[in-house]
């Protein structure tokens, strides 16, 4: 598991890293990104996969979007960058595709039945990964946003001089 554990931390990383390119933020800024989504995917690698926790993924990702709106908060101050320059990058790793494509094949699939059960089975697979998505992206919205409203004083005075 530990081998594991690395992996989705490198691998949150360098996508950060490649998510963060896109809006050309200052050059410290790559750093902080990719050490945030390292610690955020890790952290919800960690309870969901981890004997003692298993957390659905729900709550794991807004757990872990918490702490990466904690640390993209703190981290701003230190840097003069605001906060959302690392918030967003080190986030978007964490995008339920897979529950996405799930629910428009579910929904498509649910066009193409002609028997009421081969409905129900694909209209229920529709359902269940369009609500685990919407609830993993609502859960990261509110996890991330969580902290900047929280320790206001923080995230936005990372930019003004002091």
């Amino acid at each position: 598991m530990f081998v594991e554990f690395i992996q989705d931390a490198l691998f949150a990383a360098i996508a950060a890293i490649g998510f963060s390119a896109i809006s050309t933020p200052p050059r410290q800024a790559y750093l902080y990104c990719a050490l945030i989504a390292a610690a955020g995917h890790s952290l919800r690698f960690l309870v969901m996969q981890n004997r003692y926790f298993s957390l659905h993924i729900v709550i794991a990702t807004t757990l872990a979007a918490l702490l990466i709106g904690v640390l993209a908060v703190i981290l701003s101050s230190k840097s003069r960058v605001p906060p959302e320059t690392f918030l967003y990058p080190s986030l978007l790793p964490m995008i339920p595709g897979i529950y996405a494509y799930k629910t428009f094949g579910g929904l498509v699939m649910c066009m193409y039945q002609s028997t009421e059960g081969a409905f129900n089975h694909f209209f229920y697979l529709f359902a269940s990964n369009g609500l685990t998505c919407f609830f993993i992206l609502l859960g990261m919205a509110v996890g991330a946003t969580l902290p900047m409203f929280m320790m206001k004083k923080i995230s936005f005075q990372a930019t003004r001089e002091k």
